[in-house]
């Protein structure tokens, strides 16, 4: 008997059907000598700091280092703290005894990081032997679940992949762990989460919020002159940025006494601008952001569900390429988009030529290659997987198809010593971007065409004018923005080898991301503001404290990253990644135990009920900091969340301002002040009716 177990039972169920396992059991399906089990994503965890016999929240408790980690069921809230779930204590149960009864085991979870961690963890907590092969394929179309059964790989090939997720996830635990601890015990009370990956990214998102609202605009000063060679009229800018007024004043005079533009130089040069390389999930996710306004999380999810369908290839990858024996099936795939109807009339066309090789190298397939449509045509999809499904589809005919090429002119003129520049481009091969029918980003600041100039020639100005701008800063950051930062945190770094070693590690990985922005919306450290992250107060109270720390150190974690990929590929021992992951916890933990944390932000806040204890702010409740005194205040009043500055002027001046938004029972909006009466109880006050409160 073979067992096989998969991540989840809607996969399960699909290779049960191809190998003939199709009787129905309680947790698993049985047949033609198989038994197909399947797990719900993580069932075992690393236990918690209180199974090492080690009390929470203690100063003299931290770090908190465990000399072996515990595995245990997957943990749900109870009562009193937390408990193992009971649907995953029976689901382990029927695996235990799935594999008892088999000889071998077939292990079908996700072929990835985490998949290899999910079926590791459960084997080993298990306690199990038996020895297992590796399912390991690139989409879940029969085709590709036949020929992984057909090429099925030796179980230890992934023992590099197994110690890399293993390392990751107890870094993730060190280092989460005592920092949160660390940090919430020296604010006195309430649980401030820290992480590895989680905090260098909030220092991004508040360092650039910041940047964005302390930047002082500059105005300078250009001109914009209009004239016409033959019929065709356009528009040329001054080359020059004047900081000073009459300067510019007087540089406008020149040009207007001149009264003509000489063409001092004329360069006509063909471009042409290559494909985009296929998609990874983190492209995927900056392009849905961007074009969609899907979450990075969002995007994922609609993924994962495309994937499952049949119709898209495994999601969580960190390539853009396609190896040869991919690409060799790609005219299908091409032919195959000609029966959709979006893309029928370019697809059908593309079959004529010979596709672009630009995305195919075997060198840069990571475990996966890169996201492309799978044999099978979608059937029923809802309006956001298709929109995703077509992003992807897309993007395949776009990087198989041949290159933009353009004509591109660009002039420069003079008129009284003040130089004037103009660019004109003409399209003479659309190539790739008729897919979309795209322009360039920036390309409507071209001249669609310009006359056909000539060295030496003069044209009459017909206007100029003054044109006052100003410096803008860099923009606060999207989702989409802040992907290819984590992406790419490495590039803004100043040494040149820190630079090389980071270009590939980033902050997270392509899998993690999502999540690790989701965590930071769960910890209520930032909001959404349209399309822009923007942290909220307790994000930048805590900004403030770790932006200096070690924890926060984008350099720092990239290079923990680096060094994941090398256990990964083999060239680092994992006991010496842990090792080092513990001294740097052990330094984390001493520098947030010697701060002091503001919750409020700089404002002190006094209980104004007991005048003992200080106002302490969670995410649903602010109270006050003495045990005895019951002093509450709800964050959500009337369907009107509450900030931390209006919870701080209502604590300190009894009163807020008129606060807009808040909603009653019939649904109707209303605007009123918060005030706290004679029993510290929250009251409304309407400036209308005076003197009348309404609780």
């Amino acid at each position: 008997m073979i067992a096989l177990i998969a991540e989840k039972p809607s996969v399960a169920k699909d290779i049960a059907r191809i190998i003939g396992a199709t009787q129905k059991n309680d947790g698993y399906l049985s047949g033609n000598g198989y038994m197909v089990t399947w797990a719900f994503g993580h069932l075992i965890q690393l236990a918690m700091p209180e199974a090492y016999g080690v009390a929470n929240f203690r100063r003299e408790s931290l770090p908190i280092l465990p000399p072996d980690f515990q595995l245990i069921p997957r943990q749900v809230k109870a009562e009193k703290g937390y408990k193992a779930d009971p649907g995953v204590l029976k689901q382990l149960k029927v695996i235990k005894e799935v594999f008892d009864q088999c000889d071998k085991i077939i292990v079908a979870t996700d072929a990835g990081r985490e998949g290899e961690l999910i079926h590791r963890y459960i084997y080993n907590y298990l306690g199990c032997t038996k020895p297992f092969v590796r399912l390991w394929i690139s989409s879940l179309t029969d085709r590709a679940i036949r020929e992984g059964l057909d090429n099925l790989q030796p179980g230890e090939r992934y023992d590099n992949l197994y110690l890399s997720a293993k390392s990751r996830s107890e870094a993730d635990w060190l280092i989460g762990i005592n920092a949160t601890q660390a940090l919430s015990v020296a604010a006195g009370q309430g649980v401030f989460s820290l992480g590895r990956v989680q905090t260098p990214t909030l220092v991004m998102i508040c360092s650039r919020y910041l940047e964005n609202k302390n930047f002082v605009p500059a105005k300078f000063w250009q001109l914009k002159a209009d004239t016409a060679s033959g019929r065709i009229s356009f528009t040329a800018q001054s080359t020059a940025k004047w900081e000073q007024q009459p300067e510019a004043i007087a540089a406008l005079q020149r040009v207007k006494d001149a009264g003509q533009l000489a063409v001092k130089s004329v360069e006509r040069k063909e471009t042409s601008q290559e494909p985009p390389l296929l998609y990874d999930l983190t492209t995927l996710q900056k392009e849905a952001n961007t074009k969609l306004n899907f979450s990075a999380d969002k995007t994922l999810s609609i993924a994962q569900s495309l994937y499952e369908k049949k119709v898209m290839s495994y999601p969580r990858t960190g390539s853009r390429y396609i190896p040869e024996d991919v690409f060799d099936e790609m005219p299908e795939r091409v032919a195959l988009l000609g029966q959709y109807p979006r893309f029928a009339g370019y697809a059908t066309g593309l079959k004529k030529v010979t596709l672009n090789r630009r995305s195919v190298n075997d060198g840069k397939v990571t475990d996966h290659h890169a996201l492309i449509v799978t044999e099978n045509l979608p059937g029923e999809l809802s309006k956001d997987e298709r929109a995703v499904y077509e992003l992807v589809a897309g993007r395949m005919l776009e990087a198989f198809s041949g290159r933009c090429v353009k004509d591109v002119t660009t002039a420069v003129l003079s008129a009284g010593d003040t130089d004037f520049t103009v660019k004109g481009s003409v399209m003479k091969e659309a190539g790739w971007r008729a897919v979309f029918s795209e322009q360039e980003t920036g390309e409507d600041e071209e001249t669609a065409s310009l006359p056909p100039l000539q060295k030496g020639e003069s044209l009459p100005i017909s206007n100029v004018e003054l044109l006052e701008k100003q410096t803008k800063p860099k923009p606060l950051h999207t989702e989409s923005s802040l992907l290819a930062a984590m992406e790419n945190a490495g590039k803004e770094l100043e040494d040149a080898e820190l630079k090389a070693s980071l270009k590939d590690a980033g902050i997270g990985t392509p899998a993690t991301r999502a999540a690790i922005i989701e965590t930071l919306f769960t910890r209520q450290y930032i909001v959404r503001d349209k399309k822009n992250l923007v942290p909220t107060d307790k994000g930048l109270s805590v900004y403030r404290i770790v932006k200096d720390k070690k924890i926060a150190d984008v350099e720092m974690t990239g290079m923990w990253e680096t060094a994941l990929s090398k256990i990964e590929a083999g060239n680092m021992d994992a006991d010496t990644f842990r090792k080092g992951i513990e001294v740097y916890a052990a330094q984390i933990t001493a520098e947030l135990l010697s701060v002091q944390l503001s919750v409020a932000g700089s404002e002190t806040c006094p209980c104004p009920k007991c005048n003992n204890g200080r106002i302490l702010f969670y995410p649903k409740v602010a109270k006050c900091s003495n045990v005895d005194c019951t002093l509450t205040i709800f964050r959500n009043k009337c369907d009107k969340q509450l900030s931390d500055k209006q919870i701080v002027e209502l604590v300190t001046k009894r009163k807020t301002g008129l606060i807009k938004g808040f909603k009653g029972k019939n649904g109707k909006a209303f605007d009123a002040s918060l005030m706290l009466d004679e029993q510290f109880n929250v009251a409304f006050s309407f400036p209308e009716k005076k003197g009348k409160t309404k609780k």
